[in-house]
């Protein structure tokens, strides 16, 4: 766990300690875990029943046998793969778990698909063995669309492998009480279903079911995380002084440099073995704190720049395993420019059981430094909304409702909102409007591959370097369950550039589970995505550029990576 002497705050340090005695002196942290939603805001709703994940550790720790029955169960049956299929809260923790941890020998490999592009979909239709895959359905509310579209395709898949007789053995749901999740699960005869504390939020579900049931089905060690846990519970419970309480003293930092001195941009310097917990975090914070004209912005993941390329708007977290390298050389070079900089260094990767508890209280905290409410997400709905009114024009009418591009150039279609002669004029012309505090969001509604990782990693690269800001980057829709809610919530200092590209291929979405009938495809679903985001983002008030690659997609994103 972190402590006080691990961090270097400088002329920040007296800020905090006033933040610290303010919270103290309010006495948050027992009000937390009473309870108490006062601290947040004036209505329960969405508060008072958000907290069950300070519990989660101990509950989920009660239904082990269980889950471990059913992973024993599937282990010496031969299945070789499972398959998540879920969207933010429900997706990020298993992942970090998956690409973190050791998993026991025999046990299946993890894949997680959070993706409505179709070649994302048909990818793992194309290279797994469905009769030794178990497909993990995993939504708190029980009806996100994009799960509901996986689980639909992926169950008639299955069907034509194993027959109808046998298809219900391959798929396990994790949900609340009383769910649509839960009613489709017995129609459909699911081999299991996990019913979460209701009231735990998805992005604060880590250590509940969530997490825990698709980590211990491919072998970790559950009981050793949540053993982590418990302690970081422990260590940040009520009667612990806010001064030794890691939770509370990181969300004091983070609230109070983000409120007060314009420090809001906390960027994560993750090691290689650590770097699977940026995505998670970034959920956390982003989802919690982005809203009202405010917030943090988590940065997950950057290109390691030059000392004098980061603005006076960043908070630094170094993370790593002991003994293990990390970029310290940087760190040292921030330290010494006056950046603020906490550093963690953990013992184990298993450690990240507590280190999340320990982000949750922080995240809360910083919340309540910040005077919003963590747990709701007010702006989610909004490029949802405008998602279903695109679907429901493609269904009237065939097609979806594309506006007329700026400019088109070389198979690139450029959607801006001034005039531009070229690609290039269309592109300078945005990122002229950079300012100090804004950052810039790459969008890629593209297949998620290591090659357009890479590229969109060349291209943040450049863009801190030149511009002076920070730099994100997320795969839609993946995003629109993490940062979307910032994107659309916090003070309007974002540059938005909306990557999106034909598809080669595409899937049809079963109306219903087990029918051949479908009125929609992913190709369809994703466009629309996409669509309905950019609508959000400008009616929000936001800057917001399109670029279309009509072919050669790899040809064109290095031509965009290029010229920037």
């Amino acid at each position: 766990m972190i402590s006080r002497d691990t961090a270097a705050l400088g002329e920040y340090a007296p800020a905090v300690e006033g933040a610290l005695k303010e919270l103290r002196d309010e006495h948050v942290v027992e009000r937390m875990w009473e309870g108490d939603h006062t601290a947040w805001g004036p209505e329960p709703e969405e508060i008072a029943d958000r907290l069950g994940w300070l519990r989660s550790p101990q509950e989920t720790e009660e239904a082990l046998p269980e889950i471990q029955d059913l992973a024993t169960a599937l282990r010496d049956e031969g299945i070789e793969h499972i398959l998540l299929l879920g969207m933010g809260g429900s997706s990020l923790a298993p992942e970090t778990f998956g690409l973190s941890l050791d998993a026991r020998e025999g046990y299946p490999d993890l894949a997680v698909l959070d993706s409505t592009d179709p070649e994302a979909v048909l990818a793992h239709a194309d290279r797994l063995d469905l009769s030794r895959t178990v497909f993990v359905v995993s939504t708190k509310s029980g009806g996100t669309v994009e799960t509901f579209s996986f689980f639909k395709y992926f169950y008639n898949r299955v069907v034509e492998v194993v027959g109808e007789e046998r298809v219900g053995s391959h798929f396990v749901a994790i949900t609340d009480p009383g769910s649509g999740l839960q009613d489709t699960a017995e129609r459909y005869g699911f081999r299991a279903t996990f019913l979460n504390n209701p009231n735990i939020g998805g992005r604060y579900s880590a250590l509940s079911l969530f997490g825990i049931v698709p980590a211990t089905l491919v072998g970790v060690d559950a009981p050793r995380l949540l053993s982590g846990g418990k302690a970081a519970a422990s260590e940040c419970g009520p009667e612990v002084k806010v001064e030794e309480n890691p939770g509370a003293w990181l969300g004091a930092a983070m609230g109070e440099l983000a409120r007060n001195h314009a420090r809001d941009k906390l960027t994560l310097l993750a090691s290689p073995a650590l770097a699977a917990f940026g995505p998670w975090v970034e959920q956390l914070i982003a989802e919690s704190t982005g809203k009202d004209g405010t917030g943090i912005l988590p940065v997950a993941e950057e290109p390691e720049g030059a000392p004098d390329a980061y603005g006076d708007d960043r908070l630094f977290v170094s993370m790593k395993l002991r003994g293990e390298e990390n970029p310290d050389g940087l760190v040292d070079e921030l330290r010494g420019l006056g950046h603020p900089v906490i550093e963690v260094e953990l013992e184990d990767a298993y450690d990240l059981g507590g280190e999340m508890f320990r982000w949750e209280v922080a995240t809360a905290v910083a919340g309540w430094r910040l005077g919003i409410n963590p747990f709701d997400q007010p702006n989610v709905e909004s490029a949802k909304v405008q998602a279903r009114k695109m679907v429901a024009e493609y269904q009237e009418k065939g097609e979806l409702p594309e506006p007329e591009p700026t400019v088109e150039e070389d198979g690139i279609s450029v959607y801006s909102s001034e005039d531009a002669a070229s690609v290039d004029e269309a592109v300078e012309g945005f990122f002229a409007q950079a300012r100090p505090g804004d950052y810039v969001a790459l969008q890629a509604y593209l297949p998620p591959s290591d090659e357009a990782t890479g590229v969109l990693q060349r291209m943040r690269a450049r863009l801190m370097s030149r511009l002076g800001v920070a730099t994100t980057s997320g795969y839609g829709p993946r995003f629109l369950h993490s940062t979307g809610q910032l994107h659309k919530g916090d003070g309007g200092n974002g540059l938005f550039v909306q990557i999106t590209a034909d598809h080669e291929r595409d899937a049809d979405i079963p109306d219903e589970a087990g029918a051949p009938e479908s009125s929609l495809s992913f190709g369809v679903l994703v466009n629309a995505q996409a669509l309905g985001d950019r609508q959000a983002l400008l009616d929000a008030g936001r800057r917001v550029i399109r670029l279309h690659l009509s072919r050669d997609v790899s040809g064109g994103l290095d031509r965009l990576a290029d010229s920037l």
